[in-house]
């Protein structure tokens, strides 16, 4: 049975669309909960430390992890598994250490997004950091939202075989009636769901794939026969293991988890936060590369799966080892997956324009009500969620790459800004600036021209790159108070509630 019959059975599909609508539910339920700005876009600061820990998880591994590592692995084999290491260990530190001080800090500036973080940290009067922050998110998130809902679109019209422009439409309007309900809350709240069905997706399809195959010794031999290279996680090569490990390079910059460890309660949580993020990461990233070998093992043929395509290796495993029930559900998960990194980097643009540039930067020194930032908010979130919509018709690039380039450009461009302005007390405003800059335009130029010859990942040299730019312009144009700043927007004096209240 193909993945099409399988889901056009009553139970799969009737489940995989309870899966599909079910944060519209969470979201009605959030509308209450948000009744602010910070609300909006921090959940007041109250998030507690499971529903961070698996947000952070949820959001940040999404489409990439459930299609882009496992289509990875059946293409290279055991290979990919260097992917998923790099991340992992980057961000169980960056739980401790990043998280904790930037959610001190923030709360002392009372900054809402990263962007307020900076300027308030380096006494930016004149916008330079928030402008130029703003456009560059603007470009790599755009890029990283067209390939969310192109890979949700993809998976959907395999899947329900109906065209691919429907499902894109369906797929943003999903997205974009919970968020504009409850904002953040909304968000974080269906993370935590949707990391619950990744969970059962990459642990219960491998073990059970393995139990078809003879278990792991089963598997090495199946594989060993089509290429013994599948099964040797060296055979990539030193240049390729160099590059996948260094993917978690690109955590310190990415803002739509970043705000994860801005939203928590109590900073001290995040040590807790940091053991449960871990423990998902390896589940789910072992997981993820265990579909890919065993979609090998079952269909060696590239020609056999949709499209010729390896990141459709998820959806033929599920539809040949699983009944209609339990497949519906798993379907469902590559979707809550996409939709969990969608959602929060169009919450991430929103908050974007309607913080730092129309009301920090069009409108400084105006007042505006608290209601109309809230409505504005809403309003953006649906006018970025179109435009994402319209972008996501022209991406037609690998997931996995395509998603790869942005997480370079956040990361080198942000990343290492984030880490010395927390730990380098000598960090300046025109050493943030030169950071992002040449961060992002080493990540462009090496991405057109060098990748191909050198074969080194663009995160690796723009990151590198653009920490010495940090130091340079920092030591040459210091600050005149470093540190001292404060924002001119107070830190809340409430906690948010939450669903939980």
């Amino acid at each position: 049975m193909n993945v099409y019959e399988q889901l056009s059975h009553p139970v799969a599909l009737t489940v995989f669309l309870a899966t599909l609508f079910l944060p519209i539910v969470v979201g009605f339920f959030a509308v209450r909960a948000t009744r602010s700005q910070s609300d909006f876009f921090l959940g007041g600061r109250a998030m507690n430390r499971l529903v961070v820990a698996l947000s952070a998880v949820s959001t940040g591994r999404s489409s990439w992890l459930i299609l882009g590592v496992s289509g990875t692995a059946y293409a290279m084999g055991a290979g990919a598994i260097w992917a998923v290491v790099g991340y992992t260990v980057v961000e169980f530190f960056q739980f401790i250490y990043v998280g904790m001080r930037l959610r001190t800090r923030t709360q002392e500036f009372g900054s809402i997004t990263l962007l307020d973080y900076f300027e308030s940290r380096h006494n930016d009067a004149r916008q330079t950091i928030r402008i130029t922050g703003a456009v560059i998110i603007g470009i790599f998130i755009t890029a990283y939202v067209s390939a969310q809902l192109f890979a949700g679109a993809k998976t959907l019209s395999s899947a329900l075989d109906i065209q691919l422009n429907v499902c894109l439409l369906l797929s943003a309007l999903l997205i974009l009636i919970y968020m504009v309900l409850g904002g953040y809350i909304a968000v974080a709240y269906n993370d935590v769901i949707r990391a619950l069905v990744m969970l059962l997706a990459l642990v219960v399809l491998p073990v059970v794939g393995l139990a078809r195959l003879g278990g792991v010794a089963g598997l090495q031999e199946m594989l060993a026969r089509l290429n013994p290279a599948y099964v040797d996680p060296l055979s990539l090569g030193l240049g390729l293991i160099i590059g996948f490990v260094g993917i978690g390079l690109g955590s310190p910059g990415q803002p739509h988890i970043l705000v994860r460890y801005m939203s928590i309660d109590d900073p001290r949580n995040l040590r807790v936060g940091a053991v449960i993020g871990t423990a998902w990461n390896v589940l789910l990233g072992l997981g993820a590369v265990l579909v890919g070998l065993l979609a090998r093992a079952a269909v060696p043929e590239i020609q056999n799966l949709p499209n010729q395509d390896a990141e459709m290796a998820y959806l033929v495993l599920s539809s040949r080892y699983f009944g209609p029930a339990l497949y519906g559900l798993l379907v469902g998960g590559i979707f809550a997956a996409i939709l969990s990194t969608a959602d929060s980097q169009l919450l991430v643009v929103a908050s974007t324009f309607v913080r730092d540039v129309y009301e920090k930067t069009l409108r400084k020194g105006s007042g505006i009500e608290e209601w109309k930032k809230l409505r504005l908010s809403r309003y953006v979130v649906v006018l970025s969620g179109a435009l994402a919509l319209v972008l996501a018709f022209l991406a037609r690039d690998l997931v996995f790459w395509l998603v790869l380039f942005a997480w370079a450009g956040l990361g080198a461009s942000l990343g290492p800004a984030v880490i010395l302005s927390l730990f380098w007390k000598r960090t300046t405003r025109w050493g943030i600036v030169a950071g992002m800059l040449t961060g992002t335009v080493v990540t462009i130029v090496w991405k057109l021209f060098l990748r191909e010859p050198t074969g080194l990942y663009e995160l690796i040299p723009a990151f590198v790159c653009s920490v010495l730019a940090i130091l340079v312009a920092s030591l040459l144009a210091p600050d005149s108070a470093p540190g001292t700043g404060r924002s001119t927007t107070p830190a809340p004096s409430r906690a948010a509630p939450t669903l939980l209240d």
